[in-house]
C-alpha cells in the first residue's frame, strides 16, 4: 500500500527496529477521545480487528499505543499505578473506563499484559503518563481449528500510532511536539487540545502541518521510527473577508471633515504653551490734515 507524502526513518544510518516491520502498516486507535477497551471480541471480529485499527479519515487526530508489563496500583486507589515494563521501566499509569472492572475481576496482575494506552505528557516535567482504556489479548479468545490469526505490527508491544499538527522540533535535543485535537463529547463542547513530546528529527519545514507518525516506545520516551507528512494541518482565512468595511466615496474630499473650518475663520498660528498668541497687526488710520 502505497499512500502519498514524504516519508523518512528516524536516521538515515539506523533502520527501524526489525521486530516492528511498520512499512505497511494501516494504522489507527479507538478514537483519541473514547475510552473504549478491547478486552472481548469473537473469533470473526478478531480476524479483521486490532488493537489500533486503521484510521477513519486522513485527517484523524490521535494518540494511542501498545505497553506490555506489570500493572502495579498504588496503595491508596486501584485505577492508579504503574506499568512495569520487560526493561524494568516505570511509567506512570491510570485505569479508565470499563477496564478498571476488567482489572478487578477478570485479569490476573500478577501476570504481564499488552495494555492500549493514551499516551500523555505531563506538562510539568515532561514525563510519559498513559491512561489505560483496553487490554488486547487474543490468544485467549476462541479461534476456529483450521484457521489463525497472524500477529500484526500494529499488535506489538511498544508501538505508537501518532496523528496531530507539529508545532515544535528542536534538532539538538531531538524533540518533537504534536498537538492532537480531541473530540467533543458534544455538540455544545468546544474541541480540547493536549501536546505530546516525541523524540526525534524531520527534514524540511514540519511546523505547522499535519503528520502521520509511527513510533516506538524506548525505555520512557515515544521514539519516531517513521512519520508521513499529510500537508498543512488547517487552511489560512483568504484575506479581505473578515468584517465589514465602509464602501468609499470617491466624489469625497478625504480631508474635509477633519479640516473644515466655520466659516469667518480666518487661519490660526501655533504657539508654545506659556507664549500669547501673536497679536495681529492692526491698520493705522492716516492722520487727517487740520
Amino acid at each position: 500500500m502505497n499512500r502519498p507524502g514524504n516519508r523518512f526513518t528516524e536516521s538515515p544510518k539506523t533502520p527501524p527496529t526489525p521486530e516492528v516491520p511498520l512499512q505497511e502498516v494501516p494504522l489507527e486507535s479507538p478514537h483519541t477521545e473514547a475510552d473504549s477497551a478491547v478486552e472481548s471480541a469473537t473469533p470473526e471480529e478478531v480476524k479483521r480487528q486490532q488493537p489500533i485499527p486503521p484510521p477513519s479519515h486522513l485527517r484523524q487526530y490521535r494518540a494511542i499505543g501498545l505497553v506490555y508489563g506489570h500493572y502495579q496500583r498504588s496503595e491508596e486507589q486501584l485505577t492508579k499505578g504503574n506499568i512495569l515494563t520487560a526493561d524494568g521501566t516505570l511509567i506512570d499509569s491510570v485505569i479508565l473506563g470499563r477496564v478498571i472492572s476488567l482489572v478487578k475481576n477478570h485479569l490476573d496482575l500478577e501476570k504481564p499484559h499488552l495494555w492500549v494506552v493514551y499516551p500523555r505528557t505531563r506538562q510539568e516535567n515532561d514525563a510519559l503518563h498513559v491512561q489505560i482504556v483496553g487490554v488486547w489479548e487474543p490468544e485467549t479468545l476462541k479461534k476456529e481449528d483450521d484457521q489463525e490469526i497472524e500477529p500484526l505490527p500494529a499488535s506489538t508491544p511498544g508501538y505508537f500510532s501518532i496523528r496531530g499538527e507539529v508545532i515544535f522540533t528542536e534538532r539538538e535535543n531531538q524533540a518533537v511536539v504534536v498537538k492532537i485535537r480531541q473530540m467533543p463529547k458534544t455538540e455544545a463542547d468546544k474541541p480540547k487540545f493536549f501536546k505530546l513530546k516525541l523524540r526525534g528529527t524531520l527534514p524540511g519545514k514540519p511546523i505547522g502541518r499535519f503528520w502521520d507518525f509511527q513510533v516506538q516506545l524506548k525505555g520512557d520516551a515515544l521514539t519516531i521510527l517513521e512519520g508521513l507528512d499529510l500537508g498543512f494541518a488547517s487552511k489560512k482565512k483568504p484575506m479581505g473577508k473578515g468584517g465589514f468595511k465602509k464602501p468609499f466615496d470617491k466624489n469625497r474630499h478625504p480631508s474635509a471633515d477633519r479640516y473644515s473650518r466655520p466659516e469667518g475663520e480666518g487661519e490660526k498660528r501655533p504657539f508654545a504653551p506659556g507664549q500669547s498668541p501673536i497679536p495681529r497687526p492692526s491698520r493705522s488710520k492716516p492722520l487727517s490734515e487740520n
